[in-house]
């Protein structure tokens, strides 16, 4: 899906814990090369062992929206990957605080030693902008409700641990939907919001025409809907190209920066039967005009 030139240079913008990364340099020839950035320490830890045991492979930490200054100066790129979201590891992981399946403390933070922690956040902002949040990146309807009573709880007693919100925050859900905890839009959105994951993809998204070569793939997976209505939207948009609809010009004369390669793509049973996180994931893939 991503690499069509063994020989070419690739861009891993979500290391994780390395398998995505390993998978482009078993594609690659030997002049090939992959760069990398994560913020998680814990990932960056991995990729500097893979870096020790292959040239052709470096990562830098930092978010994939800085994607410039993971390169070399001038350098374009023959394909772009992005594994969006938190990684089973850091979910599994209760001292992340990323899930309320396991009490943890309220960290959220994909880099634990730089930024606000989830629980500073909510234990210091309006409620209105509480609200917004839990709205806009959760798109949870019972919003106000959930941020009225936060604020309500913490006036008692601050919030430190993953149960401790989660309660609360079912608490104040009048109605739960089926086979899905209460609190979970609740979660993503402030894990959104901490980690500002909506702007670096947007900031992403904006760098690939000026890196990508052409014929160069962006190859995005995204498991929120949100992020992937961002993809959609900027894959559509480079595919029109840069004249207005209605006008009267041939099709030649359109600009197109990118087009669609294929369908989106949705995990198989089969794949959701190994892994049940799978079942939200989309793939999008476009190719460089």
């Amino acid at each position: 899906m991503l690499v069509q030139n063994p020989d070419g240079v690739f861009f891993d913008g979500t290391f994780g814990r390395g398998g995505h990364s390993r998978l482009i340099l078993d594609s690659l020839s030997p002049t090939g090369r992959l760069y990398a950035t994560d913020k998680d320490p814990q990932a960056l830890a991995i990729g500097r062992a893979l870096e020790k045991d292959d040239a052709r492979f470096e990562i830098v930490a930092g978010s994939y929206a800085d994607i410039g200054q993971a390169l070399p100066t001038g350098q374009l790129l023959d394909g772009i990957l992005l594994d969006l979201g938190v990684s089973s590891p850091q979910l599994d992981d209760a001292s992340r605080g990323f899930s309320f399946m396991k009490d943890g403390p309220l960290d959220m933070r994909m880099d634990p030693e730089h930024g606000q922690s989830a629980a500073e956040w909510i234990n210091t902002a309006e409620e209105s902008d509480i609200a917004d949040v839990l709205y806009h990146l959760g798109e949870e309807r019972h919003s106000r409700r959930m941020a009225r009573a936060v604020v309500a709880r913490r006036q008692e007693t601050p919030f430190t641990h993953t149960l401790d919100l989660a309660e609360v925050i079912k608490v104040a859900n009048p109605s739960w939907e089926k086979h899905k905890h209460p609190a979970t839009r609740a979660f993503q959105a402030i894990r959104i919001h901490v980690n500002q994951e909506l702007a670096d993809l947007e900031r992403l998204l904006a760098a690939t025409l000026s890196l990508l070569t052409p014929g160069g793939r962006l190859v995005v997976i995204s498991f929120h809907s949100l992020e992937d209505r961002l993809v959609k939207r900027f894959i559509q948009k480079q595919e029109r190209g840069d004249m207005p609809a209605g006008l009267p010009v041939t099709d030649d004369q359109i600009h197109r920066n990118m087009k669609r390669v294929g369908k989106a793509l949705k995990a198989s049973p089969a794949e959701i039967d190994e892994n049940a996180r799978a079942r939200s994931a989309v793939m999008r893939i476009a190719e460089r005009r």
